[in-house]
């Protein structure tokens, strides 16, 4: 395996000497002294940047190195996590987001806090995973590569609040998707193309025979020869219901539900939408965020089924013994693939360039968990110790805390280190599938249903946690063995899969939650006005109604003047009363609506009585109100013509200037409209 040269060394350096000055230059020029300002960037973002902070914030090291290695080990069916989030990114711009912009929150837990009125391990194994890569390709001790890792991040954190981390975050997508983008091709051309990789990976089994002669002290068991060949439908995504890595209907019925906690209620994810500077941008983000999800399986998951056929008598290790020797992990070595094949496939500098690349992934993980972390409990633990801290006490609290979290999660990385399997990626979303299904079932329900209420949401939550704490023990306790011993688990641990015990926590969790809010009196219309859908939808309908009844008064106070004058010429001109008569008659002619205003507005359609500041296209001012713009936005009316024009306006968020003067329409039977 090549090592890193000097070149390599010179574009690492180079990419930190860029992130520090975008990252400096922002906190410069960006007003970080107030809560809104470090916590939710001002909620000035526009789409652009919040989408590559969502896709980067969720791709982090763990991904490069878990999706690659569970690719190696398993085959393609990992990618189902991708493809999956495409569509849950969309259930959170366009559900959730509108609802928790309306409720006014910064944080997760204050919306559980305004919706049911009561008050409630991602990072280490990041940092695992990226120090992980630097021992790869550097040699360096483990903790020096986390220290190094994790100076400069706390360092634009703790000085930047959100805006710094989402700019680098947008330098930090660019230089992600262009680098693993050239390790793809490099390895797709090493192979032979795809069709090649297909065909080879199925027959990338260990030369067992070569192994030994190789390392004369290893001892071989048998048992462990099924972990060494590829699985027959390592090409197939979704799998048979009993199939040990995923089982199609364990995916769909529990993996899913529970991966609405982390797409659509996680502090991480969410509080970069709510940095968005108003909801079209934060659907845009979404949309963008999504559609790069697609990525992760052409730019990691392949390439690591690429290292497995360049590697194999590596990667697929005979034994723990083996295992030792080659990677140091005695439960395999499937997560090594990608930075081998970066540091054997690509040439000089572009080394360094995926060096840069791991880095960024890594930095971008871990400033968005220092971020919401600190927001977390500046705002939702400190704050309700001291109500009466000021906005500059908040923000110094936030950046203490960032340090804070920085020592405790260098501390729990031995854990991690003993704990983690072969497969990191499967790791991850094991130990998130036994905590987080009565999470999602507490927001979904939150969101969703407006009967649901706080007896109901604690004692789902609950009986969830309860169940999936239990289950985490045991999954703790019996320890899968290594493959050349037997496995001597108890049945519920062995052969139930983690996404099943995932699909009873979400349904039981949400099932207590409906039995109980139904048999316990409703929550209070504070509770559910602005913090459900339901309540979202209401306040519209009460809005165009306002609006109806505004603009009707304005109709009949002009037909009163109208009168009036008429009146007035009829006594002063009776000669010319025909003339009046029949200029009035052209007027109020059936067949054209006349909208009575001062620079009226026409938006989709929909004629609005607007009290606020004007509107403009998005993305050219600040301050645009969400809530008028969502109405304008979701709101109907026009039913002629132009509908494919108004959807095209509806969907990417563009608005025409809006004056303060009301307006009025009326339709071609000269009725009023609204």
């Amino acid at each position: 395996m090549a090592a890193m040269e000097v070149a390599d060394i010179m574009v690492v350096a180079v990419y930190f000497i860029l992130v520090l000055a975008i990252g400096f230059l922002v906190m410069w020029k960006a007003n970080r002294s107030t809560v809104s300002g470090y916590f939710l960037a001002g909620r000035s973002m526009n789409w652009a940047a919040v989408g590559a902070s969502l896709f980067v914030s969720n791709i982090g090291s763990e991904h490069f190195i878990g999706l690659a290695g569970s690719g190696a080990a398993s085959g393609i069916s990992v990618a189902a996590w991708e493809f999956n989030a495409l569509l849950l990114l969309q259930l959170l711009g366009w559900i959730f987001i509108p609802v928790y912009i309306q409720c006014g929150v910064y944080t997760m837990p204050e919306y559980l806090s305004k919706r049911y009125g009561g008050r409630r391990l991602k990072l280490s194994v990041d940092l695992y995973s990226g120090a992980l890569f630097i021992q790869e390709s550097l040699g360096w001790n483990l903790y020096v590569s986390i220290i190094v890792l994790i100076a400069m991040t706390a360092l634009l954190t703790v000085t930047g609040g959100l805006v710094a981390v989402i700019y680098t975050d947008t330098l930090q997508a660019l230089l992600m998707i262009v680098g693993a983008l050239c390790l793809t091709v490099f390895s797709l051309i090493k192979v032979g193309g795809l069709e090649e990789v297909k065909t080879k990976y199925m027959q990338a089994s260990p030369n067992i025979t070569a192994i030994l002669l190789s390392y004369p002290n290893l001892r071989y068991n048998e048992s462990c020869h099924q972990h060494l060949s590829p699985k027959p439908d390592a090409l197939k995504i979704l799998r048979g219901p009993t199939d040990p890595d995923m089982p199609w209907p364990g995916f769909l019925l529990g993996q899913t539900p529970a991966s609405i906690w982390y797409w659509c209620a996680d502090q991480v994810i969410v509080q970069r939408v709510l940095a968005a500077k108003n909801i079209a941008h934060a659907k845009g983000s979404t949309i963008m965020a999504g559609l790069l999800k697609i990525l992760p399986m052409f730019i990691i998951v392949i390439p690591g089924m690429i290292s497995r056929i360049l590697f194999t008598d590596e990667l697929m290790c005979i034994s723990p013994e083996h295992c030792m020797e080659v990677c140091n992990s005695p439960a395999g070595c499937s997560n090594v693939a990608y930075p081998r094949l970066v540091m054997s496939v690509l040439p000089v500098g572009l080394r360094g360039l995926m060096m840069a690349v791991m880095i960024a992934a890594l930095m971008s993980d871990l400033d968005s968990i220092f971020n919401s972390a600190s927001t977390i409990f500046t705002l939702d633990i400190y704050k309700m110790l001291r109500k009466q801290a000021s906005s500059r006490e908040l923000v110094i609290v936030g950046k203490l805390f960032v340090i804070f979290m920085v020592i405790i999660s260098i501390a729990w990385v031995p854990v991690i280190i003993t704990m983690q399997g072969g497969q990191m990626f499967y790791y991850i979303q094991e130990v998130s599938d036994y905590l987080t299904p009565p999470i999602a079932a507490l927001f979904l329900l939150g969101v969703l249903w407006h009967r649901c209420n706080e007896t109901g949401a604690f004692w789902g939550g609950m009986v969830g946690f309860v169940l999936g704490a239990l289950r985490l023990i045991l999954a703790f306790v019996y320890h899968k063995p290594h493959c050349n011993q037997p496995d001597e688990r108890p049945s519920l641990i062995k052969d139930v899969h983690f996404m099943y015990v995932a699909t009873i926590l979400f349904w039981v969790s949400a099932l207590v939650t409906v039995v109980v809010s139904l048999c316990t009196p409703p929550p209070r219309k504070e509770q559910i006005a602005a913090a459900t859908l339901w309540g979202l939808k209401k306040r519209r309908r009460l809005k165009l109604q306002e609006n109806q009844k505004a603009g009707a008064a304005a109709l009949q106070l002009l037909n009163l003047k109208g009168t009036s004058v008429l009146d007035k010429e009829k006594s002063q001109h009776l000669p010319n009363k025909l003339n009046g008569i029949e200029a009035s008659h052209v007027r109020a002619q059936p067949g054209q609506a006349h909208v009575v205003a001062a620079n009226p507005s026409i938006q989709n359609g929909c004629h609005m009585l607007i009290n606020g500041p004007e509107m403009v296209e998005e993305g050219e001012r600040k301050g645009v109100r969400d809530e008028e713009e969502e109405d304008c936005c979701l709101g109907g009316g026009g039913q002629e013509g132009g509908k494919c024009m108004k959807v095209l306006e509806w969907f990417c968020g563009f608005k025409q200037k809006m004056t303060n003067a009301p307006v009025v329409c009326r339709s071609r039977t000269g009725e009023e409209c609204g």
